[in-house]
């Protein structure tokens, strides 16, 4: 672990800790765009793999015509768009130097788990089994990224960063109270009855109930995202103007 001394054993002058730990320097803001830049490439990659699951599991149903997969079809598809998305929001406003480690590990192993989680478009048991996993996940990187936005709460020191990440603190705070525990519960339940009444949820196509629901909840949530990116657009930029003033 590095020390506060430098090689000729001294310790950085006042002025040098002030302008490293603000944004107007221009090294923390050249971090800062190469973090950002990163986190926006890595969000393409993982999702683009989640993709590809997603259309090589698709072929084959849609080829066939097997109709009864097309809801879950169009529900890869919306969470990839809701994974995207919710990330972009988040690299935006949250994402700066240094470098969070952990919050990237979380989202390579979601995607990992999605990946899976996409393979199994046709076998609805293993569909909603996996689902349960991937949205445990996916909340467990709510509450984990919360800790980020109420650092920068914390450094805000203008009225414009205190707006945003009052805003986007209490946000998440829904998703990790409220919004993942409902959408963990739905995917536990149906995994449930998928594997004990196998009989009506797999043979009589109970499971098309839960799969239009799962369709609907995500648009419903996708449309939410995209309200909430354009009531936070004015709040980035007068955070950005702030940050470089």
């Amino acid at each position: 672990m590095m020390s506060d001394v430098d090689t000729n054993g001294k310790h950085p002058s006042p002025d040098l800790v002030h302008n490293a730990d603000h944004g107007g320097s221009r090294p923390r803001d050249e971090l800062d765009s190469l973090v950002v830049n990163m986190e926006l490439t890595l969000i393409s990659i993982i999702q683009g793999v989640a993709l590809y699951f997603l259309t090589d599991s698709t072929r084959t149903p849609l080829l066939s015509g097997q109709a009864n997969a097309l809801p879950y079809v169009a529900a890869g598809l919306l969470i990839i768009l809701l994974f995207w998305s919710r990330s972009l929001i988040h690299t935006f406003t949250v994402i700066r130097w240094p470098l969070d480690f952990g919050h990237n590990f979380g989202y390579i192993a979601c995607t990992l788990v999605e990946a899976v989680w996409f393979t199994q478009l046709i076998n609805v048991q293993n569909w909603y089994l996996v689902g349960a996993i991937y949205s445990t996940m996916i909340w467990f990187l709510f509450a984990f990224d919360t800790r980020m936005i109420r650092r920068r709460l914390h450094e805000s020191i203008g009225t414009a960063g205190r707006t945003l990440f009052g805003t986007l603190e209490r946000e998440q705070l829904l998703h990790v109270r409220l919004g993942m525990p409902l959408v963990t519960g739905f995917y536990a339940i149906s995994a449930v009855l998928a594997f004990t009444q196998a009989d009506w949820f797999v043979g009589q196509n109970g499971h098309l109930f839960f799969s239009l629901l799962q369709l609907l909840a995500a648009a419903i949530y996708l449309a939410y995202v995209l309200r909430l990116f354009n009531r936070l657009s004015p709040l980035i930029l007068a955070y950005r103007q702030e940050h470089q003033s």
